[in-house]
């Protein structure tokens, strides 16, 4: 045996299992198919600052990322959100503070009214374990987008809950179960807790980009991680599991565990197939797309002009911005392309990106916003090694049949990913759960392969 275990992945995930296994002084190895760790998280820069193309902000309650960077010597610092915020709607744009955007009076009452039945629905839907929820083929058989339509009359509202679900699954709504957005929703402790700033996901920043955990983290693991090495193919018998890379090497070891989102676990070859039910899940749940857009200036012309840099849209190609200033001052914006938009973006030349995204943000924010000192994106649909972000989507008629699945040991093989977290799914948070439960499976005796 090459180890104790084997752990495919080294994004957060995958490391936090092999720091849990470790910790119980088990050996471990962790094969990783890109030339770096951090998986959905990922170093940038822009004006010469630290910003993170991947996963950057934590908030209230998600205790595993707030312990691990506290454990890696990271803090952390407030996202600003102060002064009023910008709505674009159908052509429109307005300003608003506080939570609930500024609509004419009954859209205002049927946006709370929504919410509310948002909410209460999703505390209806175990998030650890949705398949088993009251009323599951009536979520599951049907879209976000579909249950919009049938129960929100106020184009407005539903735009609202449009841009909702494209930023936080990179989804358009009828793209998505219904069941699987609940889930979510739950996990997260509540729809706004989900999209918003002060006490909620978005509340702090990393100093220096949370893409410096993972890196961290690997260093305190010691020389366990072999980078550029993808995985083709896994094998399971009576005493152990082998693991093969696209290059040959094998390792062997009594366990394994697979710490990378569904779509990408369906890439490898696995002997003896998979259950049906996990099978549908690696077909079945799709990268959602997000392309991430960093622009920095001189200086930060929507503060002077009393606005937080907030913004949320129905236009194109942006459905929400923030502010994006680092902590050593240099001002900036980032707005989210996502959803459909997200997934054609790179279909257009840089140039033509370029020239849209600012011409965007000069409507929300004025006609500074043309002329910024420096820009990025990142494209994570274009990552060949995720193809999309933030998250798997589950489509209508997933996570009902084969859900229980997600999580569900395959003999002396573990699944993890933020996919597989019974909390703050889709976020750093919940891929450090997911890894230290895949840990946890690990240390208990393998079930039988039926």
């Amino acid at each position: 045996m090459d180890a104790d275990c084997i752990i495919i992945g080294a994004g957060l995930a995958g490391l936090a299992a092999a720091a849990a296994l470790q910790a119980r002084g088990l050996r471990v190895r962790v094969l990783e198919a890109r030339d770096r760790v951090g998986g959905r998280t990922a170093a940038g820069v822009v004006a010469g600052a630290a910003v993170d193309f991947g996963a950057q902000w934590v908030g209230p309650t998600q205790d595993h990322a707030l312990a691990a960077l506290r454990a890696h010597g990271l803090s952390t610092f407030p996202t600003f959100h102060a002064g009023a915020k910008v709505l674009e709607l159908e052509g429109r744009r307005r300003t608003y503070t506080g939570d609930i955007p500024r609509l004419p009076p009954l859209a205002l009452l049927e946006l709370e009214l929504t919410l509310r039945r948002i909410d209460a629905a999703a505390a209806a839907v175990p998030c650890g374990g949705p398949w088993s929820a009251p009323d599951i083929a009536a979520w599951d058989t049907q879209t976000v987008g579909a249950w919009a339509r049938r129960h929100v009359r106020s184009a407005k509202v539903r735009g609202l809950v449009d841009a909702a679900v494209r930023v936080v699954f990179g989804a358009e709504p009828d793209e998505l179960s219904a069941l699987h957005f609940l889930a979510y929703v739950n996990g997260g402790g509540g729809l706004l807790r989900l999209i918003e700033i002060e006490g909620a996901a978005q509340q702090d920043r990393v100093v220096g980009g949370a893409a410096a955990l993972a890196p961290r983290m690997a260093a305190a693991l010691g020389p366990v991680v072999d980078l550029s090495c993808p995985v083709e193919a896994l094998s399971q018998g009576p005493e152990a599991v082998v693991v093969e890379a696209r290059d040959g090497r094998r390792w062997s070891a009594p366990r394994a565990i697979v710490a990378v989102p569904p779509a990408f676990a369906a890439r490898i070859r696995y002997e003896p197939g998979l259950p049906v039910d996990r099978e549908a899940l690696h077909q079945r749940m799709p990268m959602g797309g997000t392309v991430k857009f960093f622009a920095a200036y001189e200086r930060p012309f929507w503060r002077e002009r009393g606005l937080s840099g907030e913004a949320v849209t129905d236009g194109r190609p942006f459905s929400v911005v923030f502010d994006n200033t680092t902590p050593d001052g240099v001002p900036m914006l980032l707005g989210f392309v996502v959803g459909a938009a997200g997934r054609t973006w790179g279909r257009a030349p840089a140039a033509a990106r370029r020239e849209a995204a600012l011409a965007h943000l000069a409507r929300l924010f004025g006609p500074e916003a043309l002329s910024p000192v420096d820009t990025a994106e990142k494209d994570w649909s274009a990552d060949p090694w995720t193809r999309g972000c933030p998250i798997g989507v589950a489509a209508p008629g997933v996570f009902g049949p084969h859900g229980d699945a997600l999580r569900a040991p395959w003999g002396r093989v573990s699944w993890a990913g933020t996919e597989t977290a019974d909390r703050w799914m889709g976020f750093m948070d919940g891929a450090l759960r997911s890894g230290q439960r895949a840990a946890l499976e690990v240390l208990a005796p393998p079930p039988v392969i039926p």
